[in-house]
C-alpha cells in the first residue's frame, strides 16, 4: 500500500529553551486521565514488543534511548529504521514506550507501556510518499516476533495487504490501525479489515473528537487532540499532535500491558479484555447506545480495568469479526510449518476426487459424453459436407458462416459510498476515568 497518509497533525511545541522537559511531562493530559502511576503498579509492558509501521523511529531521540530495536528500512532508499526524517514514527513510538530522561527518567515523554520495546519498520520516509508495501512491513513484524503491530496511518483497500493482516492475526498477534482524521463516514483501511482493533478518537474532555472518522468498524477510541510527542524534526525535539494516529498508538499501548500482564492470553483474548472494560464516552451514555457504535465502538479504553479486572478469557479468537480463510494465509501458515507437505496425505489421488465409487461413477459419465460427442460430431460434418457440397459434385457451394457466441459481460465492482456525520459530535465531558 503505497500513498498513504500519516494520521496525525503536529505543530511546534517551540524551541529548546521554551519547552522545558518538567513542562512535556505536565502536558502529558492522557497519563493523567489514564491514572497510569496506578496502572505502571501492576504493568508496565515489559517483554512485549510492539512494531511501529511508520516513517522510522529516532532511536536517538534522548526519551527512546535503549527502547527501540534494530529494525528494517524497507524503502527503496534503505538505510536504517532508526532514522526518521518525518518524525511521525518516532511521535508513535514515544507514545507507546518512552521512558523520559534525566533523574529518574522525569523528564520529557513517557509513553503509556514504558518497559515495552519497539520494533521500527520503515515502509515510507515521509507522508504520502511511495515507499515499499505495507504487506511487507506487516509480514516482516509477525517473523521477528512482535507481539502488537502499530499502524498509524491508512490508505485504500488493497488486496495484498489484506492478506498480510490476514496472517499476522492468524499468528496471534494484535493489529491496531487508526480510522482517520476526516471527520466524516469513510472506511480507511488496514482499520477496516476484519480483525483489526479499529481506533477512533476522544479529545481532552472526553468527548468524541470532532476529526475522528469512522466506518471503519470502529472498536474503540483514544485520546487524540493535544498529545505532546517525541519529534526530532523540531528543535525542542517535541510537538503537539492531533489526530487518530496518537489514539491508535495508547490503544497498542494498552494492548501491550494486557499482553504483558497476562502472557498466556491469545491476541484475541487480550481484544476482549480491552473491549469489555471501555467506557462509552461522556453524555453517550445517556441515550444508552448500541454498541459497538460506529463512531466510538465500544467506547474510550481504559488500560487500568482492562490489566486489573476480573475478566474470564473467552474465545480465543475474540469478539472480533475474524478475516475469511484465504489461500494466501493457509500458505503462509504452511510455509512457517516446516513439517507439513501436501505428499503426506495418506488418502492418495483417489480420493481428492471423492470415494471410489463417486471416482468410477465419473469416468463412466465421461465416457458416455465422449461417445455422444464423437457421434454429434459425425453428423454436423455430414451436414457440413452436404451444404458445402449440395450437388455431391466437389464443386464450391454456398458455406455455412460460423456461429458466433455472445462474450460475458464483466460486472463492474460496486463502490464504497460514506457520507457527512448524520449528527454533530457530543458536547464535551471530562477524561475518562480508569
Amino acid at each position: 500500500m503505497v500513498g498513504t497518509g500519516a494520521l496525525t497533525g503536529a505543530l511546534l511545541l517551540g524551541s529548546a529553551p521554551a519547552a522545558s522537559a518538567d513542562d512535556i511531562r505536565d502536558r502529558q493530559w492522557a497519563l493523567e486521565a489514564f491514572d497510569a502511576d496506578k496502572i505502571w503498579q501492576r504493568s508496565t509492558g515489559k517483554d512485549v514488543t510492539v512494531a511501529v509501521l511508520d516513517t522510522g523511529v529516532d532511536a536517538a531521540h534522548p526519551d527512546l534511548r535503549g527502547q527501540v530495536l534494530k529494525g528494517k528500512d524497507l524503502t527503496k532508499k534503505g538505510t536504517s529504521a532508526q532514522e526518521d526524517t518525518d518524525g511521525h514514527g518516532t511521535a508513535m513510538a514515544g507514545l507507546i514506550a518512552g521512558r523520559g530522561h534525566g533523574p529518574g527518567g522525569n523528564s520529557g515523554v513517557k509513553g503509556l507501556a514504558p518497559d515495552a520495546k519497539i520494533l521500527p519498520v520503515r515502509y515510507q520516509r515521509k507522508d504520502f510518499e511511495a515507499g515499499t508495501s505495507l504487506a511487507a512491513s506487516v509480514r516482516y513484524a509477525v517473523r521477528q516476533g512482535a507481539d502488537v503491530i502499530n499502524i498509524s496511518r491508512g490508505g485504500h483497500q488493497n488486496s495484498e495487504d489484506k492478506r498480510a493482516i490476514e496472517y499476522a492475526i492468524k499468528q496471534d498477534v494484535v493489529v491496531v490501525a487508526a480510522t482517520g482524521n476526516e471527520g466524516i463516514k469513510k472506511r480507511t483501511y488496514p482499520a477496516a479489515y476484519p480483525g483489526v482493533v479499529s481506533v477512533g478518537g476522544v479529545d481532552d474532555r472526553g468527548a468524541v473528537w470532532q476529526d475522528s472518522s469512522w466506518g471503519s468498524n470502529t472498536t474503540l477510541v483514544a485520546p487524540a487532540a493535544k498529545n505532546v510527542v517525541t519529534n526530532s524534526t523540531y528543535e525542542s525535539g517535541y510537538a503537539i499532535a492531533n489526530g487518530t494516529s496518537d489514539a491508535t498508538a495508547y490503544v497498542s499501548a494498552s494492548a501491550a500491558l494486557v499482553r504483558s500482564a497476562h502472557p498466556d492470553l491469545t491476541a484475541g483474548q487480550v481484544i476482549n479484555r480491552l473491549i469489555k472494560t471501555a467506557k462509552v464516552p461522556g453524555p453517550e451514555e445517556a441515550r444508552n447506545p448500541k454498541l459497538p457504535d460506529e463512531k466510538f465502538g465500544y467506547g474510550v479504553v481504559r488500560p487500568y480495568r482492562a490489566v486489573t479486572y476480573d475478566i474470564p478469557a473467552g474465545a480465543k479468537a475474540g469478539p472480533l469479526a475474524q478475516p475469511d480463510k484465504s489461500s494466501d494465509s493457509a500458505a503462509d501458515e504452511a510455509s512457517s510449518d516446516s513439517g507439513s507437505s501436501s505428499s503426506d496425505d495418506s488418502a492418495g489421488w483417489m480420493f481428492a476426487l471423492g470415494p471410489p465409487i463417486v471416482l468410477f461413477g465419473l469416468i463412466f459419465v465421461v465416457l458416455v459424453g465422449l461417445v455422444v460427442l464423437v457421434v454429434i460430431l459425425i453428423k454436423r460434418k455430414d451436414r457440413r459436407d452436404r451444404v458445402s457440397d449440395p450437388w455431391g459434385s466437389g464443386g464450391s457451394g454456398p458455406v455455412v458462416p460460423p456461429q458466433q457466441y455472445p462474450g460475458q459481460q464483466v460486472q463492474a465492482p460496486s463502490g464504497q459510498f460514506g457520507g457527512p456525520p448524520t449528527s454533530p459530535p457530543p458536547p464535551p465531558n471530562q477524561p475518562p476515568s480508569r
